[in-house]
């Protein structure tokens, strides 16, 4: 079975759009369509966030991904917590489900059919939001409150929910609930709770559903999540992921899983050239070399076998320097895999 390519979301702003005019442009946009109003008459959001998102998401479509996520330009916590803050105005961390949107699917959703037919196939969409626990970790604290992570859960699966697409030019194929914290700072709360929160905040139907992790010190408590399809972590970076999962342990919970394959951590990697006397790095430089790429997924792949249904990147792009230096770690991720599924 072959392994699909997807990436985890984040992506550069191009470089002659300010991240104050993006932000002002994707809330409008936002308000906008919960009150049922059309953003695109306005010119400053179809400048500000409708030509950078449909022209992310194509840079990203157009570097070969089997699943594309939408372009994450806005804070991907913000995405949830300005809704959660609103509600919070009413007495409640409830958001109502009208409100649960996310403005680059809605946008993108109604650009399919174009989207399709400009590159002559179907869009896999893959749909990225932060789960309740981290959101509760950042709003709330490591104290647990029962109602109030159910609370949180609730409006995540309504996100969820509302961002999954099933028509003739796109589909939604996974919905990732990212928990970047989990298994490094963690709610003081037992496991029956954390696992009854993420089965609640998986609770829908019509895509794979995944949740991805920066460490797997705790994936194996997941196993347990009747919801949760496929389990995601990064190897790249953090090599020593690997040893926390094996075959075996997915076979017995019916589990598939997700292995980052190539570097994304550019702190580190230009921390590193640095070290070696490369001040201004070039994007070749930036980027890890195809071969490298390719032994880290093959021994992924000759660990887990048919249970690795998806790699990628390790985490977002978001951080990097430009919009063409994550296009060619996209690229050679996909061409390390890609060549590597073609060997006998």
């Amino acid at each position: 079975m072959s392994t699909l390519v997807d990436d985890i979301g984040s992506f550069p702003l191009p470089q002659n759009i300010k991240r104050d005019s993006f932000n002002e442009a994707y809330q409008r946009a936002r308000d906008a369509i919960i009150s049922g109003g059309d953003f695109k008459k306005d010119p400053f959001i179809l400048k500000n966030f409708c030509e950078v998102t449909l022209n992310s998401f194509k840079k990203k479509i157009m570097s070969g991904l089997d699943v594309v996520n939408y372009p994450q330009q806005y804070d991907g916590i913000r995405q949830i917590s300005d809704l959660i803050h609103k509600s919070m105005e009413k007495g409640t961390f409830l958001v109502e489900e009208r409100q649960a949107i996310l403005p680059e699917v809605n946008l993108i959703s109604a650009e399919a059919k174009a989207l399709s037919e400009e590159f002559s196939k179907k869009i896999l969409l893959r749909v990225s939001i932060f789960g309740p626990m981290e959101l509760y970790l950042r709003e709330i604290g490591t104290t647990p409150y029962a109602d109030v992570l159910e609370n949180f859960a609730e409006t995540i699966r309504r996100f969820a929910k509302n961002s999954i697409l099933n028509a003739k030019h796109i589909e939604t194929r996974v919905v990732s609930i990212d928990e970047p914290s989990f298994g490094f700072i963690n709610i003081n709360a037992e496991k029956d709770l954390i696992c009854d929160v993420l089965e609640k905040a998986f609770d829908f139907k019509g895509a794979i559903r995944q949740i991805h992790l920066h460490s797997a010190a705790r994936l194996h408590e997941l196993l347990e999540v009747s919801n949760i399809d496929v389990v995601s972590f990064e190897y790249a970076a953090s090599p020593r992921n690997i040893e926390s999962v094996s075959q075996r342990m997915l076979e017995e919970a019916d589990k598939q899983i997700r292995v980052g394959v190539s570097r994304t951590d550019i702190d580190s990697i230009m921390a590193e050239l640095r070290d070696k006397g490369v001040d201004k790095p070039t994007m070749e430089q930036l980027v890890e070399d195809e071969k490298t790429i390719k032994k880290r997924y093959e021994k992924a792949k000759a660990k887990f076998g048919d249970r690795m249904t998806f790699t990628g990147p390790d985490c977002g792009l978001g951080s990097w320097p430009s919009q063409e230096a994550a296009h060619l770690l996209l690229r050679r991720t996909i061409d390390a895999v890609k060549k590597s599924e073609l060997l006998p």
